[in-house]
């Protein structure tokens, strides 16, 4: 086949192939262009997520009728200067967006400069229909209606109206966070979802992801060898199941970049579980000669000159922060019941439930008074439960498996004696594994039972969070968690699981969210399910420094011997280790 050019509309829809891969790609160069244009407020307007309409206005400095007719043209910008690519400070700068844009959807382009009249432009998939005065404040409005109407190869790829209008409202999230001293507004089918004035950046990321930040979040403000990071970090207490609230920025571009994702992992690397990921929104800001960014046609990667001092800014930097942070924690750390110190062989308090696996009450210690001492004295002695306590070793050693529970070390592990030695017993992992199968039984016996709430309560989450958890709603119920969707960003829970008891319900559903949207894609219906017992599991289960009296220790070791898959947690760490006897021995020189 001999070479030949191409047509000019097919090099046209080529371009838009590379910038325009769904509504939210179009917004984000629209916007993009709103901000390098000086706006210092940008509205945006959606319908059907963006399927049907993008709209975007803003107050910046606007186009001349000549410029407007030129910024239709490929590779025609303001944002290149000279021929320095290496310098540029502008989000975009190719020159392709517009023209782009205009070439698969119908495209209107009314602009004002400040002191001049409108003018407007109209376009239908890359051919001009006409043009004309338009009457409209200071500034630019792009409208772009029908996106891949006339490409059905390309509309059949986009995804549902909800699908894509979450990735609209996370890429105006990101522009907004890049961006705290404009105000920005969105608008999807009539209603206003999102609204934030210009302020601080704290403030801003906090009003953007969750305002829990302003209190459990970590400001960073830093700088080395030319370069500087900023933003805000969660404490490690406060985290989420999936890597959804992750916003890095590099020059203040949004990125998605493997060494800034990397470096972020390790930073929290011994602080947090393996599945478990911190809340983030990070700055870096170094001389643009230091980054190449134009290493994709969409502009979210980017190169560095110098890597490693980039990893160790972000991983010392945030180390440092955490460090500074001392004890501080956002979670609800439940206290451990004050323990009985007493050599009776019945630790269990009178008063406490009758179940095995629920806490007993709190109360008093019962201390003797030894010579010399008051029992007033003894007893202010115990003021503070001790850090482990045991049971005296005379009752016979059974021959389960795991033999029997002689006390609890650090309110977390439980120490049991076997015939064959010790056995070391983490609570929290135990039980999140036992659970999980329970829950799984009671779905393969008909489902879950369900506990109805005397009042429904109300949980507010982001409104694609919502969307997740209504269209998983027939799988949530058969675990006995029922939902009802409340409005655009709250979801009313009329029934929970009877098995588990009282839940923290917006940890769960929020959760539930994340992992559903880090699947991602179609699932099968068995894994879905097991999705969901899981995170259940996980938000029941026996927490670390929660004490266990020793008849409950007992019943969880039983369970655990005719429990499958028992000898690891949901999460492939270990429940339980043993030391033989003759380990044991060894370690104190016996053998």
């Amino acid at each position: 086949m001999s070479i030949r050019r191409l047509p000019s509309h097919l090099v046209d829809r080529i371009a838009a192939g590379e910038v325009v891969e769904r509504p939210a790609s179009a917004l984000k160069e629209l916007v993009e262009n709103a901000l390098d244009a000086g706006a210092t407020a940008v509205s945006v307007r959606l319908a059907a997520g963006g399927l049907d309409l993008v709209e975007v206005t803003d107050n910046g400095g606007g186009m001349t009728p000549a410029e407007m007719a030129l910024a239709l043209e490929r590779h025609a910008t303001s944002k290149l200067p000279d021929e320095r690519i290496e310098e540029v400070t502008s989000f975009g700068f190719r020159g392709e967006a517009l023209p782009s844009i205009a070439s698969v959807a119908r495209f209107i382009l009314e602009s004002r400069p400040a002191g001049a009249d409108g003018w407007r432009i109209e376009v239908d998939h890359g051919v001009k229909v006409g043009e004309g005065p338009a009457a409209l404040p200071p500034g630019t409005r792009v409208r772009v209606e029908g996106l891949f109407d006339k490409v059905p190869a390309r509309r059949k790829f986009l995804r549902s109206p909800r699908a894509e209008y979450a990735a609209c409202l996370d890429a105006v999230r990101r522009l907004a966070m890049a961006r705290p001293d404009v105000h920005f507004t969105l608008e999807h089918d009539g209603r206003r979802s999102l609204g934030v004035q210009s302020g601080a950046l704290q403030a801003r990321v906090a009003a953007l992801l969750d305002p829990a930040l302003a209190q459990h979040g970590l400001g960073i403000d830093l700088e080395r060898h030319g370069l500087a990071l900023g933003g805000v970090v969660s404490l490690p207490t406060f985290n989420r199941g999936a890597a959804d609230q992750q916003f890095l920025f590099v020059n203040a571009r949004p990125v998605k970049d493997r060494l800034l994702v990397g470096a972020l992992r390790a930073a929290y690397q011994d602080l947090l579980a393996r599945d478990r990921h911190p809340i983030a929104a990070l700055f870096l800001q170094l001389p643009p000669s230091e980054v190449d960014i134009n290493v994709h046609p969409a502009k979210t990667e980017v190169r560095f000159r110098d890597p490693q001092a980039v990893r160790g800014l972000i991983v010392g930097g945030l180390r440092a922060a955490l460090d500074e942070a001392g004890h501080r924690s956002a979670a609800r750390v439940q206290a451990a019941a004050p323990v009985r110190w007493t050599t009776s062989e019945d630790t269990r308090h009178p008063g406490a439930s009758r179940d095995p696996l629920v806490y007993g009450a709190p109360f008093s210690p019962e201390v003797p008074a030894s010579a010399g001492t008051t029992v007033q004295e003894a007893r202010a002695l115990f003021t503070h439960a001790p850090a482990a306590r045991a049971e005296p070793a005379t009752a016979p050693v059974p021959t389960h498996p795991l033999g029997v529970a002689r006390g609890q070390v650090a309110a977390t592990y439980i120490v049991a004696e076997a015939e064959d030695g010790l056995v070391l017993v983490d609570q929290h992992a135990a039980h999140e594994r036992l659970v999980l199968e329970r829950l799984r039984r009671a779905a393969g016996n008909g489902g879950v039972p369900r506990q109805a709430l005397l009042m429904p309560e109300v949980v507010e989450l982001d409104e694609p969070d919502c969307d997740r958890l209504e269209e998983a709603a027939a799988e949530l119920a058969r675990y006995g968690l029922e939902l009802e969707r409340f409005g655009p960003s709250a979801t009313l829970v009329r029934a929970t699981p009877a098995l588990l008891g009282k839940l923290d319900l917006r940890g769960l559903l929020a959760d539930l969210a994340a992992e559903i949207a880090e699947l991602g894609g179609p699932m099968k219906l068995k894994e879905r399910l097991d999705l969901v017992a899981a995170t259940f599991a996980c938000h029941h289960s026996v927490r670390a420094g929660r004490t266990l009296s020793v008849a409950e220790m007992n019943a969880l070791l039983r369970e655990m011997e005719v429990t499958p898959n028992s000898g690891q947690c949901n999460h492939g760490r270990p429940t339980w280790v043993k030391l033989s006897m003759g380990d044991v021995e060894r370690l104190f020189g016996r053998k």
